[in-house]
């Protein structure tokens, strides 16, 4: 009677979790495919905020209920659906990867991805009717030319701002399908979001940790969208993360550099990961991501000399960072000019402090806290930037942290709805303010319980002698 009633429970447990799976996946379908799929509309708040509570639940009774031999096959196969949910649809929230294809097109032309700007009269012969539509120019992601023509890219008059392992990845795709298309470039960026998914359960089964925790990066739903759909290129720079950080706790720091390296040359942001580095021969693995980065950039420094810099500055000045209007949560007690200092501060004092906290062993956490700092101050509009949190929440478990990604997607999203800049400061600062609330109070709590705990009477045990 007994094994009948915990068969019948796995059961229940299995069809739960696949139930969810099944929703999550119409969810997200429905994000792609929808009438409430893009910025500007309430609508698609809804839907993010359906799918992230059908992931919420999802992972839940996954890590908690369903066993490990079950779990893991069951979130390699969600995982492989949601991404091609996602593909199955063009980009609906950025247009960023038609510049990846663009980059990948000038540069098997023999030109420097940082030599010109898309709009530019030397890159005519490059243009086609993909990423250079005709017509009115009044398509979704569409953008006038000067000349008045059309393009998929934003920012036509500007000059590439991804650095140089991106600019590999991005010639790598070209290589494979040369003709061009987005379902290339999705395609590419979800077999990495796999890839992922692949070396978290990995690294988590090296060191011992439950590896149904990848099913927070597999199904979640910005891992989803964000790579399937709109093929971000962050994926690659987490992956690159993650085995690097892997290599730091195998005690490899050479290797751990060099993947370090890859990580920052393909986004800046995985740089504040190296604090995890910071308690077992830093130097090395420091030392070794520098020159990865340095050699990286030298065929490009080559062809282009100090053009490499590439749109780096001009984004900083648009994005309001170089004035201080985009550092919410430092602009509520601080002037406008005063931010970007106290912003160097926050995030000099944090590493000093995780530096000396951190686990050789367990360098991810140190990565976590440092990096979800870091987008913490700099509140950044693009959800996407906090793709590295969640794989670092795979690997530490704080689950708290993924808070920051959702407080992107809030301001990210008013485009077109006609608020004023008082509301949309508002939407930012309420956004960041109730992420940092959440980190800060889960890890108050967190705290509270281990004092509790270590203050509780430990009872002696029990031998044989005082039966």
């Amino acid at each position: 009677m007994e094994s009948r009633r915990r068969q019948g429970a796995a059961v229940a447990i299995a069809v739960s979790a696949a139930a969810l799976g099944v929703g999550l996946g119409a969810t997200l379908a429905y994000a792609v495919h929808g009438p409430h799929t893009r910025p500007g509309d309430y609508g698609t708040y809804a839907v993010y905020g359906a799918a992230w509570a059908l992931f919420a639940a999802a992972a839940y009774v996954v890590i908690r209920h369903v066993p490990r031999r079950a779990a893991v096959p069951m979130i390699l196969i969600g995982a492989v659906a949601f991404q091609l949910v996602a593909m199955s649809a063009p980009p609906q929230t950025s247009d960023d990867s038609y510049r990846y294809a663009w980059d990948g097109r000038v540069q098997a032309a023999g030109i420097s991805p940082y030599q010109y700007a898309p709009q530019d009269p030397e890159l005519r012969e490059l243009r086609d009717e993909w990423l250079f539509p005709s017509g009115d120019c009044t398509g979704w992601l569409e953008h006038p030319l000067p000349d008045g023509t059309c393009t998929m890219m934003n920012r036509p008059a500007v000059h590439t701002i991804y650095p140089p392992v991106a600019q590999f990845w991005y010639r790598a795709v070209h290589a494979v399908t040369p003709d061009g298309g987005r379902e290339p470039v999705q395609a590419a960026a979800a077999l990495v979001a796999l890839a992922v998914t692949v070396a978290l359960l990995l690294v988590l089964r090296r060191f011992g940790r439950d590896p149904r925790h990848a099913v927070l990066w597999a199904w979640c739903p910005m891992v989803v969208l964000e790579s399937g759909n709109n093929a971000h290129v962050d994926g690659l720079g987490v992956l690159f993360m993650v085995l690097g950080l892997a290599a730091v706790a195998a005690r490899r720091p050479v290797l751990g550099g060099l993947l370090a390296g890859a990580a920052v040359a393909t986004k800046m942001f995985p740089a504040a990961s190296l604090v995890g580095a910071a308690r077992r021969r830093p130097w090395v693995t420091w030392g070794t991501a520098a020159a990865t980065v340095v050699v990286s950039y030298v065929p490009y420094l080559l062809m282009s000399g100090s053009a490499v810099v590439g749109y780096l500055p001009g984004y900083l000045r648009e994005e309001r960072y170089e004035d201080g209007a985009r550092f919410a949560l430092l602009g509520l007690v601080l002037p406008d000019r005063a931010t970007p200092y106290a912003a160097v501060a926050v995030l000099v004092a944090t590493a000093v402090l995780v530096m000396r906290r951190s686990d050789p062993d367990r360098p991810w956490g140190a990565a976590l806290t440092m990096i979800g700092v870091l987008l913490l101050v700099l509140a950044p509009a693009y959800p996407w930037y906090a793709l590295m949190l969640v794989g670092l929440v795979v690997l530490d478990g704080r689950a708290e942290w993924m808070a920051v990604g959702l407080a992107g997607y809030a301001l990210y999203f008013l485009w077109t709805l006609g608020l004023t800049p008082e509301q949309v400061e508002t939407v930012h600062v309420g956004a960041y303010g109730a992420a940092l609330l959440v980190v800060a109070g889960t890890a108050a709590a967190r705290a509270y319980l281990r004092r509790r705990v270590a203050d509780e009477p430990q009872l002696p045990p029990v031998t044989a002698a005082a039966v």
